[in-house]
């Protein structure tokens, strides 16, 4: 591992106790390192540009401020950093307005920890993460009422699929692939409109639901 790189991670939740030990779990881990933490979302919005975290471990069930709307907030004012969601809510309404609000996953707090570790690594490298389970119920929330698991798609748009649910941007996509960035372009919206989807967040809830069965 390399640790000559230190993930810095702000925590916000609104139970000390919670905070106090995702940081003891945290700072086990030699490239990542808790910056700060907040027990609501104004105190969060208020640290960002100080402590100009990486990441940020979002509760979404807090008083005054939920986790949605801080969300919300953090991109208005141009954070550009990840966020994750960090909560005991399994609701697809939850699930869908955070990824439609940019978050880069959400986590639920039953999970193991060394479970939750790894996605905040993965989401660091900018992959979009889902609790185990929750694929399904996201796939369901994002869903078009049309069925779309029997699509076809051709080898160069199961690859593109492929790094959209990677969380890799165009330009990235077209180096990885060797193909230019239009193109790139090109390819997500044929995806979209052949697998009747709106939004690359959509698109990765797609590949990760159906992508081994497709043809």
């Amino acid at each position: 591992m390399n640790t000559a790189i230190r993930h810095r991670i702000l925590l916000v939740d609104d139970h000390p106790m919670m905070r106090h030990g995702m940081r003891q779990m945290l700072e086990l881990e030699d490239d990542l390192h808790v910056v700060g933490e907040a027990g609501n979302g104004q105190e969060a919005l208020d640290q960002i540009e100080t402590l100009q975290p990486d990441l940020v471990l979002l509760d979404n069930n807090m008083p005054h401020m939920n986790g949605l709307e801080t969300l919300r907030r953090l991109r208005a004012m141009d954070y550009a950093g990840k966020v994750l969601l960090f909560t005991v809510s399994d609701a697809e309404d939850d699930i869908r307005d955070a990824l439609r609000l940019d978050a880069n996953g959400y986590l639920l707090k039953d999970m193991e920890p060394e479970l939750v570790v790894e996605f905040i690594r993965d989401a660091l490298q900018g992959a979009l993460v889902i609790s185990p389970g929750l694929t399904r119920v996201l796939a369901q929330a994002l869903r078009s009422p049309q069925p779309h698991a029997a699509v076809e798609l051709t080898e160069r748009e199961r690859q593109v699929l492929k790094t959209i649910a990677g969380g890799f941007s165009n330009k990235v996509i077209g180096h990885k692939l060797g193909i230019t960035e239009g193109t790139v372009k090109v390819h997500v919206k044929n995806l979209l409109h052949k697998l009747g989807l709106r939004s690359r967040v959509e698109a990765a809830v797609w590949a990760m639901e159906h992508l081994r069965q497709v043809g």
